[in-house]
């Protein structure tokens, strides 16, 4: 358990730095696939071709070479377009929950699952006992039985 810990803790180190470098230095292709087109019905900077895209990622090409932040930036165009500029939801408040509830939902599912799956393997009636010297439930014939009785002597020996 120490190691699997130590495991995620090393891998949260080793992937804070680039993510602390984007924020401070942000790339215009970063940003354009996190920011919506303030015009086109559910599409990225990246994937529009409008003029109103254009002067959006203008404006994001000026603030990078100013020095701003990736979360000064989206600050600005929030203020300047609404939430419905960004590409997913902030993780805070009510939009909190579109985070949050798939998450809890594949967990209920795969706790439903297991239960199911350890009720239905619980549920089961064990296979019926056949007799020995008998073949699907009913009893052989003294003939058929001294016959398999010889052949099984004849292989133990």
């Amino acid at each position: 358990m120490k190691r699997a810990a130590a495991a995620v803790l090393v891998a949260v180190l080793a992937l804070a730095g680039p993510a602390v470098a984007s924020e401070k230095h942000p790339t215009l292709n970063e940003l354009e696939n996190e920011i919506m087109c303030p015009v086109c019905d559910g599409e990225t900077l990246a994937q529009s071709d409008s003029p109103a895209a254009r002067e959006v990622e203008a404006v994001i090409r000026e603030k990078i070479a100013a020095g701003w932040t990736k979360s000064q930036i989206k600050a600005l165009l929030v203020r300047q377009y609404g939430e419905q500029i960004l590409a997913a939801p902030p993780r805070h408040g009510f939009n909190l929950l579109a985070w949050v509830l798939p998450l809890v939902g594949i967990a209920v599912g795969a706790v439903v699952l297991g239960l199911l799956a350890w009720r239905w393997t619980r549920s089961r009636e064990p296979a019926p006992v056949t007799p020995v010297g008998s073949s699907n439930g009913r009893a052989l014939e003294p003939d058929l039985e001294r016959r398999l009785d010889e052949e099984l002597a004849r292989f133990e020996s």
